[in-house]
């Protein structure tokens, strides 16, 4: 019998390196993903180019409306999204892209679709290492929400947990995209943009920390920009 994960992928850059990981390491992948009318559902596009290319056995889209009540600048347009700030900047503090619980959301339908099809885990690409300094991104988050999962659920409670796998928790951008190159991770295919335009602004924080790290490798990043 295959061995199954759930995998959550935005359509990022980080995600997009998770999937291709968790395909590496043998499992039947399941991605699942999220359309909570963020304002740059336009990487719900690129989740599906990558799921496809990936070969994922199967590609779930949950869809749910956290605009409700906003408190984010990705749910939100009454909030400005961060531009042209510097990586120094950005580690300051906890920036305003944050959305209200946004992980332990994502988890919770991730653990559900788990243990409904008898899954071993469930792959999420935190990184904490990222400017953004998300508190759903870092390992103290992650240690409690692998005791919820055990916890919660029939199968951890019958010792057979379903386990959460964060490849990249430790990993530096410039490290992803080195991974994500031996794993053959397609990047033209994935968006990391916080702005709902067609093309990249090339300057929010996602943008600038995307190619900030290609630049640092000598790399070219192959997505279009509208800016730098």
């Amino acid at each position: 019998m295959s061995k199954k994960v759930i995998v959550l992928l935005s359509g990022g850059l980080d995600s997009a390196t998770v999937l291709y990981q968790s395909v590496g390491d043998g499992y039947e992948c399941y991605a699942l993903s999220f359309d909570y009318q963020q304002r740059h559902r336009r990487e719900l596009k690129s989740a599906y180019a990558i799921a496809t290319a990936a070969g994922v056995k199967e590609h779930q889209v949950v869809r749910f409306d956290l605009r409700q009540w906003g408190g984010s600048a990705l749910t939100d347009d009454n909030l400005d999204l961060p531009k042209e700030r510097s990586l120094e900047q950005m580690s300051q503090e906890i920036p305003i892209t944050y959305v209200p619980a946004r992980n332990t959301i994502f988890l919770s339908f991730g653990l559900s679709y788990a243990e409904a099809i008898g899954a071993e885990g469930v792959y999420v690409g935190v990184n904490a290492l990222d400017y953004s300094g998300y508190p759903d991104c870092r390992p103290d988050y992650i240690k409690a929400m692998q005791t919820a999962f055990d916890l919660g659920t029939k199968q951890g409670r019958e010792g057979n947990g379903i386990k959460i796998f964060t490849p990249l928790i430790d990993l530096k951008k410039t490290e992803i995209i080195q991974l994500g190159n031996q794993l053959g991770v397609p990047w033209e295919k994935t968006w990391s943009c916080y702005t709902g335009n067609d093309l990249a602004c090339g300057v929010c924080d996602a943008c600038r920390l995307r190619l900030a790290a290609f630049a640092e490798l000598g790399l070219d990043d192959p997505l279009p920009y509208q800016e730098g």
